[in-house]
């Protein structure tokens, strides 16, 4: 998509010095700012998943998804913007443990998602939510959300993360002691993530489990 974007710039530039056209030059940006958003959005992940990996924050990770939350809006791409918002929203949580922070980014990304239809958005903000509810002592509101997540990954056939979905769940479950529910959990979560090669997730299952 970003090089048919930057083709599209090209062509209009042609458009305004060969042919004239005075708004060309304009619809070129915004072209070219929907690239921006884009990249500034993967370098924002690919830094959130070297956190992941050695636990170093890196302040940049934080400014990209910052950057590409206000790119999409300016461009009024609500899909964009409510993806951008959750990934600053997770940076909050999950980097810096702000929950405060966090908790009013993962909302406007829901609504946003959900206006849009998608799915995949909605269901990492709702399970982002039940992160939060769950630390705030709400647990039914928590067990609902995580509910809510899996199943829209269900749907969208999305395997590990509904391997993570079901893990989140189990670990809520065994925390108020309810343990044979999370243990079948885990068990479904395990198979599943062998099943598509979710290696990731299968470790956090095996350290679920350990930590028993």
């Amino acid at each position: 998509m970003g090089e048919d974007r930057i083709r599209h710039a090209d062509a209009l530039y042609e458009q305004a010095v060969f042919g004239g056209d005075r708004d060309a030059p304009a619809l070129a940006e915004r072209a070219l700012d929907a690239v921006e958003a884009d990249l500034a959005l993967a370098r924002g992940r690919i830094l959130h998943a070297r956190f992941l990996a050695d636990r170093r924050p890196d302040p940049r990770e934080l400014a990209l998804f910052r950057q590409a939350a206000d790119l999409y809006r300016r461009l009024g791409d609500g899909r964009g913007e409510g993806e951008a918002l959750f990934w600053t929203g997770t940076y909050h949580q999950v980097v810096a443990e702000e929950y405060a922070e966090a908790v009013p980014l993962f909302r406007r990304s829901y609504a946003l998602a959900e206006a849009v239809g998608d799915r995949l958005t909605l269901s990492y903000a709702t399970r982002h939510l039940a992160f939060a509810a769950e630390a705030e002592g709400r647990p039914q509101e928590a067990r609902e959300r995580f509910e809510e997540s899996i199943a829209l990954r269900e749907e969208l056939d999305f395997r590990p993360g509904v391997a993570a979905g079901k893990l989140a769940l189990a670990e809520l479950l065994r925390g108020q002691g309810d343990r044979a529910a999370a243990d079948r959990l885990l068990d479904e979560a395990a198979e599943l993530a062998a099943g598509c090669g979710a290696h990731g997730v299968l470790g956090w299952i095996e350290a679920a489990r350990a930590a028993r």
